[in-house]
């Protein structure tokens, strides 16, 4: 499985693209057959480049289906031989985004419960 990092300069991130990696590499460190890379452009064009014959994408809300379903039509055109794959989250989590545990920890809240806590100390750390 490769786990895809998009450089993104449309957003302003708390974490760098190599600081993201990193934290991604920490957390699946123990899964042997987990890959992951940063890239720029199109997930698409990255997944082709990468011999991959899906892409998965996560559900939280039917707000995400909405969004997630128009990026599949356009990736089906793109590259039909790509298929994307749906899982849907945790109700436990279904409302849980960046924003949210950013804010959370922005006003020393705990976020041990939303995030790895590798994840939550970097989180911490940013905010000190």
């Amino acid at each position: 499985m490769i786990v895809g990092v998009l450089v993104n300069r449309a957003k302003i991130a708390l974490f760098s693209v190599e600081e993201r990696v990193k934290m991604l590499q920490i957390v699946t460190k123990d899964l042997p057959n987990v890959r992951v890379e940063s890239f720029s452009g199109l997930s698409v064009d990255f997944a082709a480049k990468q011999g991959a014959g899906f892409i998965v994408r996560g559900l939280r809300a039917i707000t995400d289906f909405d969004y997630e379903l128009q990026m599949a039509q356009t990736n089906r055109i793109m590259a039909p031989e790509i298929d994307t794959i749906f899982l849907t989250t945790n109700l436990e989590y279904a409302y849980l985004n960046s924003t949210t545990v950013k804010e959370v920890a922005s006003y020393g809240g705990d976020i041990t419960k939303f995030v790895p806590e590798y994840v939550a100390k970097a989180v911490i750390e940013k905010y000190q």
